[in-house]
């Protein structure tokens, strides 16, 4: 309710202020478009020379989620393969060499 009882107020003193500082703003504009292209600039070298970084690290991520999940699925087939090998074992030893 505040705002719009002093509303007339902020447009009156807003335009005012606004066509009073209109010439300083304007003999500043370059000075405000090159500090934002410098800033665009600084980012962007920044950006770069960060960017194999993360590439690198988001690689390393991928691996070690592939690992995991490869481990997820291999620990719980442990005791199947441990069963599996000691019946290879016992049929290999239980055979008898094939004479040539």
């Amino acid at each position: 309710m505040f705002h719009l009882l002093t509303l007339p107020f902020r447009l009156f003193f807003g335009l005012l202020f606004g066509i009073l500082f209109l010439p300083f703003t304007i003999l500043f504009l370059p000075f405000m478009i090159l500090k934002v292209a410098l800033k665009l600039v600084i980012r962007l070298v920044v950006g770069l020379a960060v960017l194999p970084f993360v590439l690198l690290a988001v690689v390393a991520g991928i691996v070690l989620a592939v690992l995991a999940v490869a481990a997820v699925v291999a620990v719980p087939l442990i005791p199947v393969l441990l069963v599996a090998f000691c019946i290879w074992a016992i049929v290999r030893v239980a055979t008898r060499p094939a004479l040539i």
